[in-house]
């Protein structure tokens, strides 16, 4: 296949059409996000609990995220360089969820630090219009479905006269939370350890067709060109050209770029990726109530049976009871960046158990679009 074209997001130019998924906490940050840049990608760093290795981050943890956005964009841009290894302006953005407690103070900080461009999902954006107002950033939602996009490109344009600069589909095969219920992973065959036998990929790239066409209103009513990019299961090249042949302009990599020389994970993070078996990659319900994919480990059998104690909230998450959840995801997630890796939730896409090997992010990027 002829080399792709580049990822063209109103005056953002990216050279090669990869994005990188935004992982949290502590996965994807300036490390990741600042070789991905340099490389001709869109680096993107995660806001989930960014700061959490700043001093103040237990008593004041809005605060330290909150710096540590400003901190970890600049180390993002230094890694980047002035000049993409194809010779354009390195990009580096922020995925922030809109499940994220006080969610506006975390765009609006994103937007002052000069993020290139904010993806939000873990709900529905629909005021990321007005905080991103009067600023360069670009905005693009999350969504999973055709009835997703379309209530949030209507709701963008009825209330704040605008469309998406970039629409990201992220399909059931992705890692960390899903936009999906219970039921619809089941009906895509997405919900069992071996997804590779059972998922249907055909039913959901109509999905992904009807998402397209949704889009396609807004940019002729807008007279503007609204990529779409699509995520969730994309590995390696074969995966790519599948996606690309069903009409997206580009596509959105995770699990392949946590097997990184240059991902902020601890090393045996990586090898819990590289260690994992198709059996051990399952489906997990998240203290925030939404379904996860995870690696089995000793934690989560723990989890299952038995609550464990939480002392102290982070305030991370708009709807969060600590009376009632199974564990802190917080804490859970911070154990898992720091290495603490059989007390952790180690989040993951469908196809982590493809990754056998320590690569770096120039391999991978040449391997897709080289």
């Amino acid at each position: 296949m002829s080399r792709y074209q580049p990822l063209v997001i109103g005056d953002l130019v990216i050279d090669r059409p990869v994005i990188q998924g935004g992982m949290g906490v502590g996965i994807s940050l300036s490390g990741l996000a600042g070789a991905v840049a340099k490389a001709g990608g869109l680096g993107i760093i995660s806001t989930a609990q960014i700061g959490f290795r700043e001093p103040e981050f237990k008593e004041t943890p809005e605060q330290a995220n909150l710096k540590a956005i400003g901190k970890e964009l600049k180390k993002a841009r230094e890694i980047a360089g002035k000049q993409t290894s194809e010779g354009g302006r390195p990009a580096v953005g922020f995925n922030i969820m809109v499940a994220t407690k006080n969610y506006e103070h975390y765009v609006r900080a994103a937007v002052e630090a000069g993020a290139d461009i904010i993806i939000s999902g873990a709900g529905l954006p629909i005021q990321l219009p007005d905080y991103v107002k009067g600023s360069a950033t670009k905005i693009a939602p999350i969504v999973s479905s055709a009835k997703s996009a379309s209530v949030i490109c209507r709701m963008w344009d009825r209330k704040y006269h605008c469309a998406p600069d970039l629409v990201v589909i992220e399909g059931p095969l992705a890692g960390g939370h899903l936009g999906f219920s219970r039921d619809d992973l089941t009906s895509y065959g997405a919900d069992t350890p071996h997804v590779s036998e059972t998922y249907q990929l055909s039913r959901y790239d109509e999905e992904i067709g009807k998402i397209i066409s949704v889009v396609r209103e807004y940019e002729k009513k807008y007279q503007k060109k609204i990529p779409v990019v699509s995520a969730g299961g994309v590995f390696d090249r074969k995966d790519m050209e599948h996606h690309m042949g069903l009409g997206v302009d580009g596509v959105q990599v995770g699990t392949r770029f946590v097997t990184t020389k240059e991902c902020d994970a601890p090393e045996n993070y990586k090898q819990a990726y590289i260690n994992a078996g198709q059996e051990d990659i399952v489906i997990v319900k998240s203290p925030v109530g939404m379904p996860g994919r995870a690696i089995k480990n000793s934690f989560l059998e723990r989890v299952a049976v038995e609550k464990e104690k939480i002392t102290h909230c982070f305030q991370c998450l708009e709807h969060c009871d600590p009376k009632t959840i199974p564990y802190c995801i917080t804490r859970a997630l911070i154990r898992a960046a720091e290495g603490d890796i059989e007390n952790a939730l180690l989040f993951c896409g469908a196809n982590a158990y493809r990754c056998n090997k320590i690569e770096t992010v120039d391999e991978i990027m040449e391997e897709f679009v080289g």
